[in-house]
């Protein structure tokens, strides 16, 4: 093998390949980059033998061949390359080694033979549809948050996509919840994506799967089976196994009576949650909301570190109620809401309390509440 590839896309390429690899691998070739070079193009393949992804890059192939090598030390040399630089890669065959050259750079790095690396098989998807990368992103994102890192609860550790029944008609859904919080958001239903069996995407999948979601103009084709999903640029694939488990019920605990409505601004009120949680090192920070006609106040009262407490306007007209949250759980909801204002509905200072962002339904999260 002997390929030029410019260094911007080579760092690119090799990025993605070495954030899926293992830092601590058993199996040597995992922790190895398939090069494979052909044509006036070469991929990158990487794997944890629960994920796959394969970048894509234009390349002056001077020689077709593959070659594996250790994907870190490669990421690390190509990215303290200058801007700008023409990078060789050659590999003979015979000497064990891939040669590095960039100018007057060069290295020599030790090679695995490459049909040691493990290719995820291909499998025959039911579903196949594609969508906007803002529509996923926003999916994705918008949920991640609330995936629970119990590894017990291993059926929570990632987000549940499914077709389920929205307000009006069906839509694109995606779920994470870890029993404290929960996330539900919405979407048009693509075309392809009716019959979609619902798969639970792994926390590490929807890591990466960002990395393929930055350019607004791109679409991704989406590929389901009961055991694997697969999304696709142009340029990369990315190919995860799902989480072999049932996601729970979840529409058991979005509560439907909450009739007491607080509308705030999202910004300030992440803000004054995010002051008045200082006084308190403690992992479970219980902020106290106290509200009255258009009046909250915040508090906290840590008898160590002394208490602290904050006033905003805001539209409020029930009974005055007294509720306690865990100050991070509030913060990563308030962070989720895109619009100016965030609509609160509680029932009681025991009961889960819904979030929105104004009126739109297609973004839901719950959270439950702490005694203070």
């Amino acid at each position: 093998m002997k390929i030029s590839i410019e260094r911007s896309a080579l760092l690119r390429a090799v990025a993605r390949a070495q954030s899926v690899v293992e830092r601590r691998n058993t199996i040597p070739i995992l922790a190895n980059v398939l090069i494979e070079a052909e044509g006036d193009t070469v991929s990158f393949r990487a794997t944890d033998l629960d994920i796959e992804v394969v970048d894509r890059a234009p390349a002056q192939v001077e020689r077709a061949g593959a070659s594996t090598v250790n994907a870190v030390t490669l990421h690390e040399i190509v990215r303290k390359l200058p801007d700008g630089a023409l990078v060789r890669l050659v590999d003979d065959g015979a000497s064990g080694r891939l040669s590095v050259e960039a100018g007057r750079s060069h290295f020599a790095l030790a090679t695995l033979p490459r049909q040691d690396f493990p290719v995820m098989a291909s499998s025959e998807y039911s579903t196949n549809f594609a969508a906007p990368a803002p529509v996923l992103r926003r999916l994705f994102d918008k949920a991640k948050f609330a995936i629970s890192t119990e590894e017990t609860r291993y059926y929570l550790n990632g987000v549940y996509m499914h077709v389920a029944d929205g307000e009006t008609g069906p839509v694109l859904r995606c779920v994470a919840t870890d029993g404290h919080r929960l996330a539900r958001i919405d979407a048009d239903l693509p075309d392809g994506a009716a019959n979609m069996a619902g798969v639970i995407v792994p926390r590490k999948a929807v890591n990466e799967l960002r990395k393929l979601l930055d350019d607004d103009e791109t679409e991704i084709a989406v590929s389901v089976s009961e055991t694997k999903v697969r999304f696709a640029t142009p340029g990369i694939v990315l190919t995860s196994k799902v989480i072999d488990g049932t996601f729970p019920d979840y529409t058991r605990v979005i509560p439907t009576g909450n009739t007491k409505r607080l509308e705030v601004d999202a910004g300030d009120f992440a803000r004054a949650v995010d002051r008045v949680a200082t006084v308190s090192s403690e992992r479970s920070r219980a902020v106290k909301l106290q509200l009255e006609e258009d009046r909250l106040v915040l508090s906290v009262n840590a008898p160590d570190a002394g208490n602290a407490e904050e006033e905003l306007v805001v539209g409020y007209a029930d009974e005055p109620l007294s509720i306690g949250f865990n100050a991070k759980y509030l913060l990563e909801i308030a962070g989720q809401v895109d619009r100016e204002n965030a609509v609160f509905l509680f029932n009681s200072s025991g009961d889960p309390t819904l979030m929105r962002e104004g009126d739109d339904a297609s973004a839901v999260y719950v959270v439950m509440p702490m005694r203070v």
